[in-house]
């Protein structure tokens, strides 16, 4: 099967281009690139019309909620919603019920995504058992039953001899360990960031120098052990001196942070509103233009949604007692078209967080307009005003922050191996 994107706007991000042309997709592969291409005549010609044309979305930390919370979001809908946002690849977190932290737990996860989901699934294990902290998991059966990455999520290893041990096994393995950078004894029970607005309105707080502490203390033990090491999401101006002088430093180390964070501040919280409680809690806006400037320079190397379902049950409570976190896999990219309407990141600066570098990260050969690349892509309108309805999501549940509020890039389509998998 071969098909022909013509009129295309091709956003590269290994090339840092932005250049009109044409790609051709042959068996599943990108065969040919470039402005000027030779047309197969048994090739399917798709007319771009001048839209952006570019990798499809490697997002890392989707939480899908199989087993054990299934009414929150299937990997069916999870899928469909990822489809629908130009994510043709979603890295799931194991923080379900029970975690998947047993090749069995993962080998039913794998097959049930296998079954239901249109998008690459690629799975994370918990690196502690139930991610309680206190023992490792089989890290080796783990990888064997396909486990690309290992993570307690936001469940701290609090014990320091634990972490240490367990990233010396994954070094051993060369396995990858991706930690949730804070202090836990700082931030347990905190809503919101540290400041003027928490005093006001009352609420539980955190400073951000948690999140200093955490990374901190996490990086001194990967420069012990020499394991390789993702932090899930940096969200603080303080914390990237110490992020800068490890990658100086040579060690195996890179951040990510969240789609929230980039775009939001601790002020939209306004008259407690719990859509906008996500952990960490958003930050001040000095801390938002730091981070921004971050994904600039590559410092910080990954933008994902950190999509966590959440039930209306969970978030119609006091700010306090609501369940954290957001659906992100459909607003993902109308969210981050925001920082390039604002002129803040290019498209190419976009992609290669979104799609380069998590691929390259987690070893995959997506993320990448090139000849031999997997035809993963993302047909998009950048500058398409809506405004977001969250009942029109895919996703089951409807916990949105973005919820009536215009945006701008809507998804055209989504393919996955050449095969449209989405098409508005």
């Amino acid at each position: 099967m071969k098909t022909v994107f013509i009129n295309a706007r091709l956003i590269d991000p290994t090339k840092d281009s932005d250049l009109q042309g044409s790609l051709l997709v042959e068996e599943g592969v990108i065969a040919d690139i470039g402005a000027d291409i030779a047309l197969p005549d048994d090739a399917e010609v798709v007319d771009c019309q001048g839209l952006c044309l570019a990798p499809g979305i490697v997002d890392i930390g989707v939480k899908v909620c199989e087993p054990g919370e299934r009414h929150k979001e299937s990997y069916r809908s999870a899928g469909l919603a990822a489809a629908a946002g130009g994510v043709t690849t979603i890295v799931t977190r194991p923080d379900t019920t029970p975690a998947i932290d047993t090749p069995e737990t993962l080998e039913f996860a794998t097959r049930r995504a296998n079954e239901a989901a249109p998008v690459n699934v690629v799975p994370m294990a918990a690196l502690t058992k139930d991610r309680a902290g206190r023992e490792m998991t089989e890290i080796g059966f783990l990888m064997d039953a396909g486990a690309v990455a290992f993570t307690d999520c936001d469940h701290v290893v609090a014990d320091t001899k634990v972490f240490s041990r367990a990233l010396t096994y994954a070094r051993s393995l060369g396995a990858l360990v991706i930690a949730h950078p804070q202090d836990p004894g700082l931030s347990s029970g905190a809503a919101v960031t540290s400041g003027k607005f928490a005093s006001l309105r009352g609420l539980p707080a955190v400073s951000p120098i948690a999140e200093r502490m955490g990374l901190d203390r996490d990086i001194a033990l990967v420069e012990v052990t020499g394991a390789k090491y993702h932090a899930d999401q940096i969200t603080a101006a303080r914390a990237l001196p110490a992020l800068e002088r490890a990658k100086k430093n040579g060690l195996d180390v890179t951040a990510g942070t969240s789609i929230h964070h980039l775009t939001l501040n601790e002020l939209d919280v306004a008259d407690y509103r719990t859509f906008f409680k996500v952990k960490p809690p958003l930050r001040s806006e000095e801390d938002r233009l730091a981070i921004i400037a971050a994904v600039k320079s590559g410092l910080i190397d990954v933008i994902s949604s950190m999509h966590t379902p959440q039930d209306e049950e969970s978030k119609r409570l006091p700010f306090e007692e609501a369940a954290s976190g957001a659906v992100a896999l459909e607003t993902l990219l109308p969210a981050a078209l925001r920082l390039y309407h604002a002129e803040l990141l290019t498209l190419q600066e976009l992609f290669r967080a979104m799609a380069l570098n998590p691929a390259q990260r987690f070893g995959l050969s997506s993320g990448r307009l090139e000849t031999g690349a997997p035809a993963d892509l993302v047909l998009f309108d950048p500058d398409a005003p809506f405004v977001l309805d969250r009942f029109k999501l895919k996703s089951k549940s409807k916990n949105t922050p973005f919820d009536g509020q215009r945006m701008q890039g809507k998804t055209r389509a989504t393919y996955v191996g050449g095969v449209a998998v989405y098409e508005s």
